[in-house]
């Protein structure tokens, strides 16, 4: 009998996790806090594709309801390699919510691993957030 581990899994994707960190604070480091999250987008993804790592943006997140696929127009912000979920924002502060749809949306997308990305701080470790879709 042949187990699958979600522990092998988890390790590629907390290694996209510290590129996509590197390349935030590159991004951070740049531009510094309060400027529109569009913006944060567009440079994060630069950075991203600079470090050879397969980048979609704005991606459609349909909602399976009553098993209907329904375009309700959420969006993802970040998704790299298929693997990691990046939101990305820049406001005065992370709450619950941010947590909650973030998780949401690693849920729909049946994912591990997403970053909740706060720009608007003056170091942007204290707005970096792991959120992990029922593991560990």
């Amino acid at each position: 009998m042949e187990y699958s581990f979600p522990i092998f899994s988890i390790v590629r994707e907390n290694d996209l996790a510290t590129k996509i960190i590197g390349a935030a604070i590159e991004v951070h480091r740049q531009l510094g806090p309060g400027l529109l999250e569009s913006t944060y987008e567009t440079c994060l993804a630069y950075e991203l594709k600079e470090l050879g790592l397969k980048v979609e943006q704005q991606l459609a997140l349909p909602v399976v309801y009553k098993n209907v696929k329904l375009n309700a127009g959420y969006r993802i912000d970040i998704l790299v390699d298929q693997k990691v979920i990046i939101e990305i924002k820049s406001i005065e502060a992370l709450t619950d919510i941010h947590t909650a749809q973030l998780l949401t949306y690693l849920k729909l997308k049946d994912l591990k691993l997403g970053l909740l990305i706060n720009f608007n701080e003056v170091l942007l470790k204290n707005g970096l957030k792991r959120i992990l879709n029922g593991y560990l």
